[in-house]
């Protein structure tokens, strides 16, 4: 290799540093593997929805609304196109929150008329269920944050110079991240409060098995 083209890399390769590419890129790999979590963890909560759906149902086939909310909702969520692309854009990335947060609020309401029947809270399999789902909730919450925060520095690193300039030359732009009022209404896992409600309806006989 001809010693001009040597020194030529060498000089391009500390220009590149110098100029923030490879932290822009770092940061870009970062943002990919935060979101890629996310995305795992949401469709962990939707595998177990149909499960906790019928089991609510064997109780309370009769909360027809509740149960109906849950799975639309849930069918909404899975089938939006999500793409990597998705935190590129703005609009889509809102879709998706929106969505999410219609699922987390019909989740709550299932599981908030739960507590009406006393059979349905004694029954292995829901408690198993709302374990799994309040656990998949809080592994959400850690998902999110993190995927926050990876946006934040990696907007940083395309945003202030001289790493905005690199970002002009080779197209990075800002992504799209968590907007601070779909925070709040996604961010709280449902609840459920075991505790005997104040003036519960006679509990539903379970369906035949």
């Amino acid at each position: 290799m001809p010693i001009k083209l040597f020194l030529s890399l060498i000089l391009s390769a500390l220009l590149l540093s110098g100029c923030g590419y490879n932290q822009i890129q770092i940061n870009d790999e970062q943002v990919n593997a935060s979101w890629s979590e996310v995305l795992n963890q949401y469709k962990r909560r939707a595998d177990l929805i149909p499960n906790l759906v019928q089991v609510v149902q064997g109780y309370a086939s009769h909360e027809k609304e509740v149960l109906t909310r849950v799975t639309e909702a849930r069918a909404n969520v899975a089938g939006m196109k999500v793409t990597p692309e998705l935190v590129n854009d703005p609009e889509a990335m809102a879709k998706f929150q929106k969505a999410q947060g219609e699922l987390s609020g019909a989740l709550s309401r299932l599981l908030v008329v739960s507590e009406n029947y006393p059979n349905l809270k004694a029954d292995a399999n829901f408690r198993d269920l709302q374990a799994q789902l309040e656990g998949t909730e809080n592994r959400i919450t850690v998902a999110r944050n993190r995927y926050i925060k990876t946006v934040q520095e990696y907007n940083v690193s395309v945003r202030t110079f001289p790493n905005n300039l690199t970002a002009m030359v080779i197209g990075a732009k800002t992504k799209a991240n968590f907007t601070v009022e779909n925070e709040q209404a996604i961010s709280e896992p449902p609840k459920v409060n075991f505790g005997s409600p104040a003036a519960a309806p006679a509990p539903a006989k379970p369906a035949a098995q």
